[in-house]
């Protein structure tokens, strides 16, 4: 089950990647069209990509480390320390999401 909803999730980020291109692409006609329609600010939705795609893989990981450290808790209570550590290392991930995004706001 776990896999599959894996299997998806990653179909759908692959299935945005390439739809980007797709959905920027304008002809002619559609140019003149869409000319009195909002464009879309793709800073924007690519800084949110950035900071939640990481806050979603930091949130996975630490939910694998704290019921490991759950287990070994139970055994081992001394080790409290290690894993209150081994739980703050995944959240440097949605910091460099965070400072990714915001090179994607002030740069582009």
């Amino acid at each position: 089950m776990k896999k599959l909803v894996l299997a998806i999730l990653l179909g759908v980020v692959v299935l945005l990647i390439f739809a980007f291109p797709v959905l920027a692409a304008q002809t002619e006609d559609q140019a003149a069209t869409t000319a009195q329609l909002p464009s879309v600010n793709w800073k924007a939705i690519s800084a949110a990509l950035a900071v939640s795609v990481s806050a979603l893989a930091s949130a996975w990981a630490q939910s694998k480390i704290g019921s490991a450290a759950a287990g070994a808790l139970a055994e081992k209570p001394e080790l409290a320390g290690i894993f209150i550590i081994l739980e703050a290392i995944p959240e440097t991930m949605i910091i460099l999401g965070f400072v990714v995004a915001l090179l994607i706001m002030i740069m582009a």
